[in-house]
């Protein structure tokens, strides 16, 4: 089969292979270069059979598809950009492996970049990945410097926030309130009887403000002495014993509400390593119900947040703007995924 192309020089080792084009795929592949386009582009369009040969062409001939060329004439990239705080904590994995799985069933890859909890950064990246022109963009959170606001709407291209709530939203948005996850926290602590606690937070927007509405609902029922333990993200075991650490010197709480459980199994760790019972010492509960979290001991205690359903609706918000017929307008939304307060052994 790849005779009629063995017969074209082939580039060596550190040479450009400029000179493999599509029409030489197909020839290879034995089918019509249109249909080595909409495999590549759209594969959902052709037959199993078909997207194989042509694969195998393509790593026969060394050929590289230039996404963006192919694009052109569709001013479409096939390219979705997903911008989050941080890889270091599991806790957006679910998340992520459904938006991608559901972009990647429809012919679209993705671009992953890393904002380290900062805006400014998120500025610089949303800068240079509207120069290779996305056909969207999904943000982790609300927050964002007021140019990148006005870039993203003056690109004209679908952007999702998620993981977050507001009520104005650049485009669409799925999440959950996280005010409202640190207030119902603190009222399912002190109907369980506590009322001296304690906070260890990283230095994110939102978990702050899981934190901060948790210590403003403890006011409101005039529980006011509130240890509160900052540190610096991206969330750690390490960083969850050095906050309790601190506070366990004097006025001990009765219960911690950590705003991850990767800092939540820290406090536990340090807790074993003073000989403290979990929870009659010292009763502990996290946030994100990580699949480690029912298999610590003991048990944890935490909020549940369904990662994986913000994933797959993020991806079908945008691929229903992306792959509506041409002028047809899809309203912005905004989805609230909930949350769940899960009681295991730890609180």
């Amino acid at each position: 089969m790849d005779e009629p192309f063995a017969r074209k020089s082939q580039p060596s080792r550190g040479e450009a292979s400029d000179s493999v084009t599509l029409i030489d795929v197909a020839r290879v592949a034995g089918v019509a270069p249109m249909t080595v386009s909409r495999a590549l582009h759209r594969p959902e369009l052709v037959r199993s059979e078909t997207q194989k040969k042509v694969l195998e062409a393509v790593r026969l001939t060394g050929y590289v598809p230039n996404m963006l060329a192919g694009g052109l004439a569709s001013s479409r990239s096939r390219l979705v950009a997903v911008l989050l705080p941080t890889i270091a904590s599991s806790i957006f994995a679910d998340t992520v492996q459904a938006l991608m799985d559901g972009l990647t069933e429809s012919g679209y890859q993705t671009l992953l970049g890393l904002t380290g909890y900062s805006t400014a950064r998120e500025e610089e990246l949303v800068e240079a990945i509207l120069g290779r022109r996305p056909d969207g963009i999904v943000l982790a959170g609300t927050t964002h410097t007021d140019a990148t606001i006005q870039r993203l709407m003056r690109a004209k291209i679908p952007v999702v926030e998620i993981w977050d709530l507001t009520d104005k939203p650049i485009d669409m948005l799925v999440g959950f309130s996280h005010e409202e996850v640190g207030a119902s926290v603190a009222r399912h602590l002190l109907e369980k009887g506590y009322r001296r606690f304690g906070v260890v937070s990283v230095n994110d927007p939102r978990g702050l403000r899981r934190s901060e509405s948790f210590i403003n609902e403890l006011a409101r029922h005039d529980v006011c002495d509130v240890r509160f333990e900052v540190l610096p993200a991206p969330a750690t075991l390490q960083g969850g014993r050095e906050g309790v650490s601190r506070m366990l010197v004097s006025n001990s709480p009765e219960v911690v509400f950590c705003s991850s459980d990767t800092l939540a199994q820290g406090v536990l760790a340090e807790a074993a390593s003073r000989r403290l019972s979990v929870p009659h010492d010292l009763a502990v509960m996290g946030f994100g119900d990580l699949s480690t979290a029912a298999h610590v001991y003991p048990a944890l205690s935490t909020v549940r947040v369904d990662g994986a359903s913000i994933g797959k609706q993020a991806a079908q918000a945008l691929l229903r703007r992306l792959e509506g017929q041409p002028g047809e307008q899809v309203a912005s939304f905004r989805i609230d995924t909930g949350f769940a307060i899960v009681d295991r052994d730890s609180a």
